[in-house]
Order: structure tokens, then sequence, then C-alpha cells
């Protein structure tokens, strides 16, 4: 936004809000899971990146591994869709550990990782039965017919 669209320029101001030092102020008290796989040790950030929620989005209806290699280094860092699959990582143990991530970013240590195996292993069976998931993606949600009920007045 330019200073030329504003209309409010020479209308005194309460003050100016501060969310840098805000969020930086939150991101101190907040507690971060640290996991290690393949001898390295990764700290979850106290939230998701929008860049990672983003690229979830966008890795839903790719076949890119671009796509998941970024959407990996915005929450674990560089390269690290490389090195997992260069240590022979599965898709069930990839699968487990993005969902032990997720998480535990929401609330650390509240996930653990038979838990993280186990809600993958159910996701992976719903799909062969051919059944959604439980939790299905935001577009599946919004493509879903919504019905509405009628409201009532009260009155009989």
């Amino acid at each position: 936004m330019t200073d030329e669209t504003r209309p409010d320029d020479e209308q005194p101001t309460a003050g100016t809000a501060d969310f840098d030092a805000f969020f930086a102020e939150q991101a101190t008290t907040r507690a971060r899971q640290t996991f290690t796989l393949y001898g390295r040790e990764y700290t979850l950030p106290d939230s998701l990146p929008i860049m990672f929620t983003l690229q979830v989005e966008r890795v839903q209806d790719s076949s890119d591994p671009e796509d998941v290699r970024k959407m990996l280094a915005t929450l674990f860092g560089g390269n690290t869709l490389d090195v997992w699959a260069e240590h022979g990582m599965t898709n069930r143990q990839f699968g487990t550990v993005l969902i032990y991530a997720a998480g535990n970013v929401r609330s650390p240590g509240s996930v653990s990782m038979a838990r993280a195996a186990e809600l993958h292993d159910n996701q992976e069976q719903a799909r062969a039965e051919g059944k959604e998931p439980a939790a299905p993606n935001r577009a599946a949600r919004r493509a879903k017919p919504k019905t509405k009920k009628r409201g009532s007045s009260g009155r009989r």
C-alpha cells in the first residue's frame, strides 16, 4: 500500500502496533518439539509456517518432487527430502514423520511416534478401501455441498 492511497494520512493516529515485537515476545515463550532422524536433530517451529501450509495444498495435486522438496524445506530446512531419500526412507516412514511433526508443532509432546504411525496406517487403509480419510483436506471439505437448515422463529 502506498502513502498516496491512504486517505487517513492527515488524521491523528493512536500509535503504531508493533507486530514484530509482539511476535518476537510470543515466540520465546512457546515450547518446541525436537526429534532425531538419520543422526540429525530437527527442532520443529512453534507454529506451522504459512509457506508449509500453502505448499501442502499444492502438493495434494502435484506429482513434482520439487513441490515436496519446497514443502519440507520450510519445516525442516534445506535438502531434507534428498537426505531422507538417500537414507532409504519409505512412504510409511515419510507419512509418519509428517503426521508426527504436524501434531507436535501445534502441541509439543502431544503425538508419539507410535501414534503417528497408527494414524498414517489408518489413513492408508481408508484410502485402500476407497473410503475418505477421517480428516479430509481443505479442498475436499469445500467441495462437499452444504445443506442449509431452515431457521425457526420459535413460534408454532
